[in-house]
This record gives structure tokens, sequence and C-alpha cells, in this order.
């Protein structure tokens, strides 16, 4: 259904929120559609987006076009969304734009498939307000605009700092590492494995030799195989207009024996 089912039978709806960075229009369009829909709860959640709580199944369709804005896939195992705080644009401590690093790591993420979700963070600086730390893959400015990446990071069930990959002196060489170590994490970790599991697995010398130092050489082949499926990127909640069968979201209760 492309949004997160309850114990009840209703769904969540998140919209995307990149960075958690929103705007009046998009609140607003957001309060409409709940008032609308008569949505039970609303609630921010630790990713810095809005939980639209308590959805019935067919209204799926009619709040995704009535919110006008992408899916922020709460939902399966895949990329979910890219924290950040407020970062040198208004922080007197920042060291780096976390705010539009975390945007443009979205753009780039959005939607990707994996063995386990995908949490990520932006820090603009080592206070780490964002919790970068303990993200799948997180990334800290530092002095002399660089930015620490790291990656294996948890806070849920397990709680674990992430491993330091690397300190790039761009937002461009971060991605590039960010996506090739996701695209190796995909390729070779245990399905359901988190990438907490899958580093302590696999060792962070390991993953750094073959991530950062092309190791095996295929780091070309790592990084295209991700662009292709950045490529092949499509926003489920289009089903709205176009759904894949008649019936997809029809109500099945009550179940009458």
């Amino acid at each position: 259904m492309h949004a997160n089912i309850q114990k009840d039978g209703s769904f969540t709806v998140i919209p995307q929120i990149p960075g958690g960075v929103t705007s009046a229009a998009q609140l607003r369009r957001i309060a409409d559609v709940a008032d609308k829909y008569r949505v039970p709860l609303l609630k921010l959640t630790g990713g810095q987006r809005i939980d639209l709580v308590g959805v019935a199944k067919e209204d799926l369709p009619r709040i995704w076009r009535d919110l006008d804005m992408p899916s922020g896939f709460a939902y399966g195992k895949r990329y979910r969304t890219c924290k950040s705080c407020i970062g040198s644009e208004y922080c007197r401590f920042g060291l780096g734009d976390s705010m539009g690093f975390a945007q443009r790591v979205e753009q780039r993420f959005q939607g990707l498939d994996a063995p386990g979700k995908l949490k990520l963070a932006t820090a603009g600086c080592p206070r780490n307000c964002s919790e970068a730390l303990v993200k799948d893959v997180g990334a800290v400015a530092v002095e002399g605009g660089k930015w620490e990446l790291y990656v294996g990071g948890a806070a849920g069930a397990h709680v674990r700092k992430g491993e330091l990959l690397a300190v790039v002196d761009s937002e461009a060489l971060g991605l590039k590492y960010m996506g090739r170590f996701i695209q190796y994490y995909r390729e070779n970790a245990r399905y359901l494995e988190r990438t907490y599991g899958f580093v302590e697995r696999v060792g962070i010398a390991q993953i750094r030799s073959v991530v950062i130092d092309d190791s095996e050489g295929i780091a070309e082949r790592l990084d295209a195989a991700l662009q292709k499926s950045v490529d092949g990127y499509a926003d489920p909640w289009r089903e709205a207009v176009a759904p894949k069968t008649p019936n997809q979201f029809s109500s099945l209760l009550p179940i009458v024996q």
C-alpha cells in the first residue's frame, strides 16, 4: 500500500520532508488534509517528518493527491530519511551546511531498496545534534570545510556508535563514498541485516579498503550500479492516479463470514 500499516488495519502516511526542512505552504497542506480526512493523530517523528496516523486504506490515493508531496518511505526495507540540524546557516557553532547537505543526500538516495532500512543524518558540527554518529550513514562537519563519514551506527534495539569511514573535503565526494558504501552493503549484506551488523561482520578495515581504496577494483561498478537504481526511481504515490490493479486500494473490511 506504500504506507505503514498499523495494528488496527489503518495506515500511516508520511510525506517526504528532506532534511526536516519544510515550508508554511506544506504545513498548511498537511493540516488541511488532516482535517479533510479526519486523521486521528498527527505526530512529529524522530526523523523530522510528520506522521498522519490512522488513515483508511481507501483514502490513501486521495490523501496522496491532496498532499502533492513525495512518499517519505516509512515502510519497507529501504532508505528512510536524512535528519539534520540547522548547521552553519544559523547555528553559531555550525561548521558545515548540514541542512543543504541533508536535502542533497535525500534527493540522491530516496527510495533505494536495501537488505534493511537505512537511516541517515548530517550534523553541522561535532556536537552531533542530529545524532549522525548513531545512524546507518552519518556525516559530521569538522574544521577546514571537511566532513567525517560514519557508517554502521544504531540507536534502536541495538545501540552502536558508527565507525569512521573517511574524512572528505567536499559534499560531492561525501555523496560518492556514501553511495558506494550503500551499494556495497546492498550487494553483500544478508537479508534484514542492518548496517551495524554488516559493519561488525565484515569489518571497517575491509569496507574502507573496498569503498575508499578500491582494493578489489569494483568501485566504478558499484558507482554505476547505484546510479542505475537512482535513475530508476519512481514515486510510488503516483499510483494514486494510476493504480496497479483496479482494487488496489479497496477496503477489505469488514469481513463477513
